[in-house]
């Protein structure tokens, strides 16, 4: 029996508006104005965290989050990748809902499934 708790991870304020910050182990909340979306802090390119030093993700015009290091740029409302070694590859999406000002998440959500790694990734090290 499967049983599903939700998880107040941060207040959305604590989200630089128009930035990102981790809010739990590998969960990045991305916050524009009075929206935020969360995804898994792994970049699908290499299956590493994107930023490069804790809570200090890089983003652009509050709307694009550039991995730390291969710089693939990802959309805060999809997570899709619009530049990069990951081009059309997406985050891992995790649901969210603000709740009186908190960012609140299904502890289900943040633990299941370990994050996929892209198609290029695996073509890569077919040949490696």
């Amino acid at each position: 029996m499967s049983h599903s708790t939700s998880n107040d991870v941060c207040a959305l304020h604590d989200v630089p508006d128009g930035g990102g910050l981790e809010a739990a182990p590998s969960v990045l909340v991305l916050r524009r104005g009075g929206e935020a979306w969360a995804y898994r802090n792994v970049c699908p390119h290499f299956s590493i965290p994107l930023n490069y030093e804790p809570d200090a993700f890089w983003t652009y015009e509050g709307g694009l989050l550039m991995c730390a290091h291969h710089s693939a740029m990802f959309r805060f409302e999809d997570g899709m990748c619009v530049d990069g070694p990951c081009l059309g590859a997406s985050l891992r999406r995790i649901p969210i809902r603000i709740e009186n000002g908190r960012v609140m998440i299904e502890a289900t959500d943040i633990t299941k499934d370990a994050p996929r790694r892209s198609s290029c990734m695996r073509r890569r090290r077919a040949f490696a």
